[in-house]
C-alpha cells in the first residue's frame, strides 16, 4: 500500500513539473517565432524597397553602393545583444521583449541585404534545410536522456574558432577557407540547438514559483539563444548551397 502511495505521490508531483517545463518552452518557441517572423518581415522589406537598399548601402545603390549602415546596424545588434545577455536581470520585461523585437528588426535589415547577394532558389533550399535541422535537434534536445553539458566546452571552442577565422579570413578573402568555416558552423550551430533546448529544459524547471517577472526575462533570453541559433545555421548552410548571383 505504501508502495502505491510513494508511486502516486511522484506521479502527481512530477506532473506539475512537467506542465511548468512546457509551458516555459512553449513561451520561448513563440518569441523564438516572432523573432523569425519580424526578421523575415523586414528582410523581404529589404528585397522589395528600393528606398531600403538605398538605406543600407548609399544612395549610389546599386552602382556605387557603400554600405556604411550596414556596419552601422551590425555593432547595433551586437550592443543589444550584450546588453540582453548582460543586464536583462536589471530590466523590466516589457524592455527587454522590445529590444529582442528590435533586434530581430535590425537583424531582419542586415540578413536582407545579405540575401540580395543570393539566389531565391538557394534561399529557400537554405531555410527549409536549417527548419528541418532545427527542429530534429531541438526535439532531441528536449527528449533525449542523455546529458548534453558535456557538449558544451567542444561548442564554445569551435564557435570561438569560427570567430576568429573568419575575422583572419575577411583580410585573406580565401574561399576554401570560407567553405571550411561554412562546414564547422553547421556541426557547431547544430550541436549547439540540441544542447540549448536541453539547458532552457533544465531552467524551464526551476521556473515555478520564479514570479512572472522572471519568468518573462527567462523565456526572452531562452527565445534569444535558439533565435541565434536558428539564424546562424541559417546563414551558414546558404554558404554552403552557394547560388550567389
Amino acid at each position: 500500500m505504501q508502495q502505491y502511495q510513494s508511486q502516486y505521490q511522484s506521479q502527481t508531483m512530477a506532473r506539475p513539473r512537467t506542465e511548468v517545463v512546457n509551458a516555459f518552452m512553449r513561451g520561448v518557441y513563440l518569441w523564438m517565432t516572432l523573432g523569425l517572423g519580424v526578421t523575415a518581415l523586414l528582410a523581404f522589406g529589404v528585397d522589395q524597397s528600393l528606398g531600403l537598399k538605398q538605406f543600407l548601402f548609399g544612395s549610389g545603390f546599386p552602382y556605387e553602393a557603400n554600405p556604411t549602415m550596414l556596419y552601422v546596424l551590425i555593432f547595433a545588434e551586437l550592443g543589444l545583444v550584450m546588453g540582453l545577455s548582460f543586464l536583462i536581470n536589471k530590466m523590466n520585461p516589457a524592455v527587454a521583449m522590445g529590444l529582442f523585437l528590435l533586434y530581430s528588426a535590425l537583424n531582419g535589415l542586415t540578413i536582407g541585404a545579405i540575401l540580395l547577394f543570393y539566389s531565391k532558389a538557394a534561399v529557400f533550399q537554405a531555410f527549409i534545410a536549417t527548419a528541418g535541422m532545427f527542429a530534429a535537434m531541438s526535439a532531441y534536445g528536449l527528449l533525449t536522456k542523455k546529458d548534453l553539458t558535456s557538449w558544451g566546452s567542444f561548442l564554445f571552442m569551435g564557435l570561438l574558432g569560427i570567430i576568429i577565422a573568419s575575422v583572419v579570413n575577411i583580410f585573406i578573402g580565401s574561399s576554401t577557407m570560407s567553405w571550411i568555416i561554412s562546414i564547422i558552423g553547421v556541426i557547431v550551430f547544430t550541436g549547439l540547438t540540441a544542447y540549448d533546448t536541453q539547458q532552457l529544459k533544465i531552467m524551464g524547471q526551476t521556473t515555478d514559483g520564479a514570479g512572472d517577472a522572471a519568468v518573462k526575462k527567462a523565456t526572452i533570453m531562452g527565445a534569444l539563444r535558439l533565435y541565434l541559433d536558428f539564424i546562424n545555421l541559417f546563414l551558414m548552410l546558404l554558404r554552403l548551397l552557394g547560388g550567389r548571383e
